[in-house]
């Protein structure tokens, strides 16, 4: 099932990973950038693990290489952990359809204190967390079941639950906790209380450099003292416990000094701490969100999550995995929406069909159920690679997170135009009139949140691009370095030379991914496309690079562009390995062919779109425009409004 390309493919992959000589060397050059992108780009790359030598199937695709063996076969969930979900899965299933009102949720904003209290008593609080610390120790892609489940029915408590284990005490403590703290938090986050994330304030969101609140020690260095405030705190409203980041003092690294966040356990009860306001959204209208301000706030040393200045990297990492949760919700309730658009389209009739049969309609319903499967293929896919420890899954992790919110966004959106009128129509009026009360209204307004949640969308695409040019810089960022003496960057020209004379002529050879055990011709296809594009990805990569040097990060719509490409190979990738998955285990073929076939070639389509961009755009133009309206031009733009 191996390419006959394998080999100089996986030797590219090995040259183009090799760590510098001098680890310690900067990989960026931030001698020319204004004090704050330069403290900011110095805490976050500080806090930052290179990607594992071998990188990953996604982070591969930017230098060229197309290990389709790490997607296919499927990673089939063992009967072992499918039965270990099982009864919770079900209970919660039966649950949720029979006690949960998600739409008296949103009318009332509150979740009614007997749902919480049943979640609890069932696990679902805990789902991750060990059985020895009273949690029901299921795996990722059971929990990922579990967040489709909540995602399906209802927003509010999808974001209670998941914020809670994904982004709160749970998940930082599985990572990065003691035993001590595993002992004290666990058992009570499980099965009791409720936990929050604290990181957002009015000036630091995804820039956490601008971070305000302080956490300085006290004389004899037995605790902090915690001063500040923290915006859009999820979950806190109903909190008994906090992860809370926090500056604490500088550290001199190479003479110069450079910005620490720590990250603490902090308890709601703490004498200083207030909860100064809950915060109300468009969509999520019970979401616990708010303001939480600390006044002299004293923390243990032993509550510090990892060791001082570590804080960042534990919100990284805690996100790598934990925003898995939102895409899998997503799934969920992209799922939904889609057999609300089947029924209403084989049941409304128009002109004398049902609007199903107009091409207008089937084209957005044909969309939705080939982006479903897919969203689904890639989320569960990445699940089980985590629940394998299969390395490092940064960037599939944020590929899911993307794509996925986009997609549900785009789905909501179009179910409301399948339903039109009725869609748009409150659930509550629909059935003050007689009509079946179905909420795509709120849907759609919970729904666009995740586009924000845990890493907007432009944040995961710097984010990735971020990880794509991480082989490059490795080679050849210390060309462009400034702070290195002439030596070392002289020598990095002759390094890379050698390097990309061999590995460039490599990125124009022909062929695809060889030929692949027992995958159908049809999928077959799309593999050897994919195989064949990631090589035309990495060149892209390359030229970009030798085109702008050093100012490619400022190119950020480029590099959306590449994102994009790399992303939809992915899916592209997934889903092929998924359906073959799915015909193996008995699907009717057809069935599986004709989605996994449609969304294939949507996916190359929507890549052909990417590639044109990147050479032919009105970037620099649209940035110019914004900056004049910035300036105050285009006053003719402003008038005509109250």
């Amino acid at each position: 099932m191996k390419s006959p390309l394998e080999a100089p493919e996986k030797q590219i992959s090995e040259e183009i990973s090799v760590k510098p000589e001098k680890p310690t060397a900067p990989v960026i050059d931030t001698s020319k950038m204004s004090k704050g992108k330069r403290d900011a780009l110095e805490l976050t790359e500080a806090s930052r693990d290179p990607l594992d030598e071998r990188g990953s199937f996604a982070s591969n695709l930017f230098v060229g290489r197309y290990d389709f063996d790490r997607i296919y076969p499927w990673p089939e969930q063992s009967a072992e952990d499918r039965a270990a979900g099982e009864e919770f899965l079900s209970s919660l299933k039966k649950y949720l359809g029979e006690n949960v009102d998600a739409d008296e949720i949103d009318r009332t904003g509150e979740i009614p204190q007997n749902n919480i209290d049943d979640l609890f008593a069932m696990g679902a609080f805990g789902i991750k967390i060990p059985k020895q610390y009273s949690g029901l120790g299921l795996s990722q892609v059971n929990y990922g079941r579990a967040a489709m489940l909540f995602g399906s029915w209802d927003a509010n408590l999808t974001a209670l639950v998941s914020a809670h284990q994904s982004i709160g005490v749970p998940q930082p403590l599985l990572l990065f906790g003691t035993e001590e703290q595993k002992k004290k938090y666990l058992p009570r986050v499980a099965r009791h209380e409720i936990s929050a994330f604290a990181l957002t304030e009015s000036n630091a969101g995804s820039d956490p450099a601008n971070m305000s609140l302080r956490a300085d020690p006290t004389e004899d260095g037995s605790a902090f003292i915690l001063n500040g405030e923290k915006l859009w705190c999820t979950n806190l409203i109903k909190a008994g416990v906090l992860v809370v980041m926090a500056k604490t003092a500088p550290k001199i690294v190479n003479g110069k000094e450079r910005k620490q966040i720590t990250a603490f356990i902090v308890d709601v009860d703490s004498p200083g701490l207030e909860i100064t306001y809950r915060c109300h959204f468009m969509g999520l209208r019970a979401l616990y969100n708010g303001i939480v301000k600390f006044t002299n706030v004293r923390v243990p040393r032993e509550n510090m999550i990892s060791k001082e200045g570590a804080g960042l990297k534990v919100a990284l990492t805690t996100l790598n995995t934990g925003r898995l949760t939102i895409p899998a919700a997503c799934v969920g309730l992209s799922k939904r929406l889609l057999e609300i658009c089947r029924k209403w389209a084989g049941e409304r009739v128009q002109w004398g069909v049902p609007i199903g049969q107009h091409s207008a309609i089937a084209g957005k319903i044909a969309e939705m159920a080939a982006n479903v499967f897919a969203m689904e293929a890639m989320t569960f896919h990445t699940s089980a690679q985590v629940d394998r420890k299969a390395g490092d899954l940064r960037i599939e992790t944020a590929m899911c997170k993307m794509w996925a919110t986009e997609t549900t966004w785009k789905i909501a959106d179009d179910a409301m135009q399948v339903r039109g009128g009725r869609g748009y129509e409150t659930a509550e009026s629909l059935a003050g009139r007689g009509e079946e009360p179905i909420a795509v209204e709120r849907f759609l307004r919970d729904c666009r949140i995740n586009l924000i949640f845990e890493g907007s969308s432009e944040i995961m695409r710097l984010f990735i691009a971020r990880e794509a040019l991480d082989p490059h810089l490795k080679v050849g960022g210390a060309i462009f370095n400034t702070q290195l003496p002439m030596s070392e960057r002289a020598k990095a020209v002759f390094t890379s030379g050698k390097f990309y004379a061999g590995w460039y002529p490599r990125q124009w050879m022909p062929g695809g991914a060889g030929k692949i055990d027992n995958l159908h011709s049809d999928l077959q296809t799309h593999v050897n496309y994919a195989a064949r594009t990631s090589k035309r990805l990495a060149r892209g990569l390359f030229h970009a690079m030798a085109r702008f040097g050093p100012k490619l990060d400022r190119e950020q719509l480029l590099l959306s562009r590449f994102v994009g490409i790399a992303t939809e190979l992915f899916a592209i990738s997934a889903t092929c390995s998924f359906a073959q998955s799915k015909i193996n285990n008995g699907a009717p073929r057809d069935e599986m062919l004709s989605v996994a076939n449609y969304f294939c070639r949507s996916a190359r389509s929507r890549i052909d779109n990417h590639f044109a961009g990147t050479s032919a755009n009105v970037d620099r133009r649209g940035y110019e425009l914004t900056q004049d309206l910035l300036a105050g031009k285009h006053e003719g733009l402003r008038q005509g409004m109250v």
